[in-house]
């Protein structure tokens, strides 16, 4: 919102802005904030900045976790759910007593080095995304986990499991039926309609929005395509919005990906373009969906590291629970066009030479976006440095529905993990190209398996509700 912080200063005055909120990320790709007063954004504390603690946010080890922040003034959007009138901006963080040396574990900072080594290697000047943010809207959610229960209830008005509750209306939608589902079914369009407003007020260009095909209040809104970083902050901002306005609405929203029992799952899908010299360097006139070979190179070096991805595309255990057949989901490695079943998509509908582009299908909102997103344009930038064409390794494409392949014939090829136990050992085994420039270091691969290895180890130890319905009576 603004280049200096004259220009901040006179926002806030004319505004009658009472509290600045900072907002920062922690390791595991939640929201964190400090607020202050209007009055103290002020030169002095642009140059010096707000000390903390960085090990409380899953970074560096205590010993050496003292850091510094400075608000990032062109990411300032009105707060919109504040009582006091709140001007909010991100934070960028710096080693303390060094302000021109970006903290290296900072996502922020991660997606940044990311974009910079892509400029060095003069791959391109700019990494196009455009995520889809799946969720599901609630009416309630409880869960309780003690020594004598373990539970979870969800509770949705619009879903078929409650065509018998008191006071129904009678209009549902149907289990793995809600695609495009319309009024008055799709209950949760209002409350939309308004989460994509307040989107558009914090300066994100939402592209469409409707109800998903998860019949208990699965939903989607797409974004316009726009640069990582934006993106990045955008994506934390989005599900920020998300949950606030659902809750203002007396709801609950979920990025869980699987938080239904044989339901359609929540994804985020990316899309996914470079630029150089404002010409996509994916477009390629006469080529398999048009797509130049550094394109393809690209899919290759995806395809390689997929399993190593998964950490940080697919971080959870629920993760799991939604890439499995049939439910649109991906769960081979391998790419294809119009195909929903391979990892990597073509969208048919993206012929003219700006958008020709591609997906990834595996990546949930569990993720940290900005390691995500750094991680598969590490990828990708590897795979054309070592110019990995996936054709040469049975990648594809794949233009039929692997899901009705015979056993045989899915044993021919490759699949995506089918547990976080199995994403972590791949990226143990396969890390080196995150490495590449110093983007990633050895200490953000070291917590950030630390930090998912201990929600796996805390899952594991909880009774399953259904191991009682399997093993209570042997």
């Amino acid at each position: 919102m603004f280049k200096t912080i004259e220009q901040a200063k006179k926002y806030i005055a004319e505004n009658d802005i009472r509290f600045i909120d900072l907002k920062l990320v922690d390791l595991r790709g939640r929201f964190r904030h400090i607020s202050i007063p209007a009055e103290r954004l002020t030169e002095k504390l642009m140059e010096d900045g707000i000390g903390f603690d960085a090990s409380n946010y899953g970074y560096a080890r205590v010993e050496k976790s003292d850091m510094v922040f400075y608000p990032d003034l062109q990411s300032a959007y009105l707060e919109p759910y504040a009582k006091a009138k709140t001007l909010s901006m991100m934070a960028n963080v710096y080693v303390i007593g060094e302000k021109n040396v970006p903290f290296e574990q900072y996502p922020r900072n991660v997606i940044r080095a990311a974009v910079d080594l892509m400029k060095k290697e003069g791959v391109g000047d700019e990494f196009i995304i455009g995520p889809e943010y799946e969720f599901s809207v609630f009416d309630t959610m409880t869960y309780k986990v003690s020594g004598n229960e373990v539970s979870y209830q969800l509770t949705s008005e619009e879903s078929e499991w409650s065509s018998n509750a008191e006071g129904s209306s009678g209009y549902h939608t149907l289990g793995k039926g809600g695609y495009h589902y319309d009024q008055p079914a799709d209950i949760n369009f209002d409350l939309r309609n308004e989460i994509c407003e307040k989107m558009k007020d914090c300066g994100i260009r939402v592209k469409y929005h409707h109800h998903e095909v998860g019949g208990s209040g699965q939903m989607e809104i797409e974004v316009e395509l726009d640069e990582v970083c934006k993106l990045a902050d955008d994506t934390m901002l989005s599900k920020y919005l998300i949950r606030n306005c659902a809750k203002a609405y007396g709801k609950t929203a979920t990025f869980m990906p699987k938080p239904i029992f044989d339901e359609a799952g929540n994804g985020m899908h990316v899309h996914m373009i470079v630029r150089k010299d404002k010409e996509n360097v994916f477009y390629e006139k006469g080529n398999y969906a048009d797509l130049s070979k550094t394109a393809m190179y690209f899919i290759g070096g995806l395809l390689k590291h997929i399993g190593s991805l998964c950490a940080f595309c697919d971080p959870s255990t629920n993760s799991y629970k939604r890439l499995v057949p049939g439910f649109e989901a991906p769960v081979t490695v391998g790419y294809a066009s119009a195909n929903r079943s391979a990892v990597i998509r073509i969208p048919s509908y993206a012929k003219s030479k700006d958008v020709v582009r591609f997906e990834l299908r595996n990546p949930d909102a569990t993720c940290n976006p900005y390691f995500a997103y750094a991680a598969i344009l590490m990828a990708g930038l590897d795979g054309i440095r070592n110019r990995i064409d996936p054709n040469d390794h049975n990648w594809g494409p794949f233009d039929f529905n692997l899901y009705n392949l015979s056993d045989e014939e899915k044993a021919k090829l490759e699949h995506l993990p089918t547990s976080l136990d199995e994403a972590i050992q791949a990226l143990r085994d396969d890390h080196d190209y995150l490495l590449e420039g110093n983007v990633f270091s050895s200490q953000i691969i070291e917590n950030w398996i630390k930090a998912i290895t201990k929600e796996r180890n805390e899952i594991e130890k909880i009774p399953h509700p259904g191991e009682f319905r399997l093993y209570y009576d042997l």
